[in-house]
């Protein structure tokens, strides 16, 4: 693959032909936060915490890194008044699902957010998908899934394919941002008869 040379927050960083901006970033030790992304895992730009200015001549956008792939002369800037904005906002309406999480906790801190701004919300998941996603993917068991979509997207553990490799397995359990995964399951369990005799 050919070298790119590409700038990020006014260093130049040499790259290769298909790398992501936020791959770029992590190899010249730039730090973008994400919550949805896993290096085993295919990109997803689920969680939009990873978002970055960019700019190719006179045009500029914001994107999200962990998606959008480098060319040749581009421009980043991972933190600006507007990008923190934007991202405190995310956290803001993460936070209103999971205020306890230690993870968004620490971002909210860095960022400024209010884990209070949003009324609280029934669901503790974040829908960053990393549960769903390394289930299929790594594992390739499909035991967890999403249900519903828009504001109803849950995510579900398939019992007939749970009760054979969740209960062993438990590899996505350290993955969840919110730390609600592992009592997802338990709670699929009990309420699930054939989960609970395994």
């Amino acid at each position: 693959m050919s070298e790119i040379l590409i700038q990020i927050d006014g260093k130049e960083v040499k790259t290769r032909e298909g790398m992501t901006v936020l791959e770029a970033a992590h190899s010249a030790g730039v730090s973008i936060p994400t919550l949805c992304h896993h290096e085993k895992l295919d990109p997803f730009g689920g969680c939009r915490l990873c978002i970055v200015e960019v700019q190719v001549g006179d045009w500029t956008k914001r994107v999200v890194s962990c998606v959008y792939t480098v060319e040749e002369n581009l421009i980043v800037t991972t933190r600006s008044e507007k990008i923190d904005k934007i991202r405190k906002m995310i956290l803001e309406l993460l936070l209103a699902h999971a205020p306890d999480s230690p993870e968004l906790l620490e971002l909210a801190d860095e960022y400024g957010a209010d884990k209070d701004r949003f009324e609280q919300e029934a669901s503790f998941c974040i829908h960053c998908g990393l549960c769903v996603r390394y289930c299929a993917e790594v594992k390739q068991k499909n035991a967890v899934g999403f249900v519903d979509r828009g504001i109803r997207k849950e995510i579900s553990f398939i019992p007939e394919i749970a009760v054979k490799e969740c209960w062993d397995c438990k590899e996505c359990f350290p993955l969840c941002p919110t730390e609600a995964l592992q009592a997802a399951y338990v709670l699929t369990r009990s309420l699930t008869p054939e989960l609970s005799e395994s």
